[in-house]
């Protein structure tokens, strides 16, 4: 079974998330997730955050710390997630046509994650 290196990042901002959905094709298309990517080989977490931002919303970030680690095995691979704190340098805008929305911590658990996500939204929901 393929093990994929995942990170994301968590922006926070006047009590509201940054969140964008997957897009028709992708794995998991349809749900929602913080946005971010995999990592490639040879790169730093804080470099493909970075990347990742640039690509799918167009804006740099601050990566500020680890948030939390965890890994998740679905029928055809298995995935380690780590989800950093990230401060925007710039205003969001998607590249990719997805979605991208700003969610109160109250509302999280009602829009559909990846069961991957799923420690992240309970840690986030019962701060």
């Amino acid at each position: 079974m393929t093990t994929v290196d995942v990170v994301a990042a968590v922006v926070e901002e006047g009590g509201r998330y940054l969140v964008t959905r997957r897009q028709a094709g992708a794995h998991l298309a349809g749900m929602w997730e913080f946005p971010g990517g995999k990592v490639g080989e040879a790169e730093t977490h804080a470099r493909a955050l970075r990347r990742e931002l640039v690509e799918e919303l167009g804006v740099y970030v601050a990566v500020e710390g680890l948030v939390l680690s965890t890994s998740h095995s679905y029928p055809d691979r298995t995935v380690t997630l780590h989800f950093y704190k990230c401060r925007l340098l710039g205003a969001p805008a998607p590249q990719l046509g997805q979605q991208m929305q700003w969610v109160a911590r109250s509302e999280l658990r009602a829009l559909e994650f990846p069961p991957a996500d799923a420690d992240l939204i309970a840690l986030l929901s019962d701060s």
